[in-house]
C-alpha cells in the first residue's frame, strides 16, 4: 500500500543545513522589513487581536487572585494606620499633659524658693513620696528623713502658708501631719489687730477653729490669722488662713470662729521643712496651746 508523502524539516531525526540557512534569512529579512516599514502592522495587530482573549482568559485567575491579596492587605493597612493614629494621639496627650504638669510644678518651686528667701530659718525642699490610706488623718509622707536633718516637729510650709508639722521622722522619709488633724494647736494672731488666739484644727475636710473666744472678741470675718511665734515650734508671720465665718452660738458661752486654711497641701507636690532649733512633739505643743 503506497505511502503518502509530507513535508518535513527532519531528515533522519537532523536539521538539513539548506532549511537552517533559509529560515535565518527570513527571519531576517522579516526583521529587516518590520523596522524600516509599516508592511507587517496589519498582520501584528491581527495576530494581537486573535491572541488577546486568549491572553486575557489566561491571567484572569491571577488578577483575581492580586485583587483579593490587596484588598486583605488595605484592610491590615487601614487597621494599621487607624491603630498608629490612636496610638500617636495617646502619647501626644500624655506628652502635653506632662508638660502641662512639669510647668505647673517650675512654677510652684520658683514660687517656694522665692518663699526660701523671705523666710529667716534654714528649710529644706522636699517632695510627697505617698498619701498612706488614711481619710480621718490625711497625713502625708516625704521624701526626705533623718539623713537630711529632718527631726519631729519641724513644722511644714506650702507657697500658701502653713501646711503642718513633722509628727515622725525615719532615716529616709518623714511623715506630716496636717494642721487640719484634730490633734493640732497652733499659736496665732490675727494680722489686723494682733488678737492672741490659738488654732485648732477639726478634722480633715473642715475648717480651722479659734475656740474659747470671749463674746467681745475683736475678731472679723475676713480676719488673716498667721503664726504668733509663741512656743518657739512655728516661726511668727507664717500664713495659717482667713476667718471665714463667727459662731456666736457655743454653747459653752465662747465664740468659735471659722478659719479656711490658705494652703492646698492636696494640690501642691513639693514643700518646705523649716529647720527650727526648738523643735517640741505635738504632744508638748498642744499642752502650751491649752495654757494659751
Amino acid at each position: 500500500m503506497p505511502q503518502e508523502k509530507s513535508w518535513r524539516l527532519f531528515k533522519d531525526g537532523n536539521l538539513s543545513s539548506s532549511t537552517v540557512l533559509l529560515m535565518i534569512i527570513f527571519c531576517v529579512a522579516v526583521m529587516i522589513i518590520d523596522s524600516r516599514t509599516s508592511w507587517l502592522t496589519p498582520v501584528r495587530q491581527t495576530l494581537a487581536a486573535v491572541i488577546d482573549p486568549t491572553y486575557r482568559v489566561a491571567i484572569w485567575p491571577k488578577n483575581i487572585i492580586d485583587k483579593i491579596y490587596r484588598w486583605f492587605n488595605a484592610v491590615d493597612l487601614a487597621q494599621l494606620s487607624v491603630q498608629e493614629s490612636q496610638r500617636k494621639s495617646i502619647d501626644l496627650t500624655q506628652l502635653q499633659t506632662q508638660a502641662l504638669q512639669l510647668t505647673a510644678e517650675n512654677a510652684q518651686l520658683r514660687r517656694l524658693l522665692e518663699l526660701k528667701e523671705n523666710i529667716p530659718v534654714k528649710s529644706l525642699a522636699v517632695e510627697i513620696l505617698y498619701i498612706p490610706n488614711n481619710p480621718v488623718k490625711g497625713n502625708i509622707v516625704l521624701n526626705k528623713g533623718e539623713r537630711e536633718g529632718i527631726k519631729a516637729g519641724m513644722p511644714v510650709i506650702g507657697e500658701g502658708g502653713l501646711v503642718g508639722q513633722i509628727q515622725r521622722a525615719s532615716t529616709r522619709t518623714s511623715e506630716t501631719i496636717l494642721i487640719t488633724d484634730e490633734s493640732i494647736q497652733i499659736p496665732a494672731i490675727l494680722v489686723r489687730n494682733g488678737l492672741r488666739v490659738v488654732v485648732y484644727g477639726a478634722g480633715s475636710g473642715y475648717p480651722l477653729e479659734l475656740r474659747y473666744l470671749s463674746p467681745g472678741a475683736d475678731i472679723m470675718v475676713g480676719d488673716e490669722v498667721v503664726t504668733s511665734g509663741i512656743g518657739g515650734i512655728y516661726p511668727s508671720g507664717l500664713a495659717i488662713g482667713k476667718v471665714i465665718r463667727i459662731d456666736q452660738s457655743s454653747a459653752q458661752g465662747f465664740v468659735v470662729g471659722l478659719v479656711e486654711p490658705m494652703a492646698r497641701p492636696n494640690r501642691n507636690k513639693h514643700f518646705l521643712v523649716l529647720k527650727t532649733e526648738g523643735t517640741q512633739k505635738i504632744e508638748e505643743l498642744n499642752e502650751e496651746g491649752n495654757h494659751e
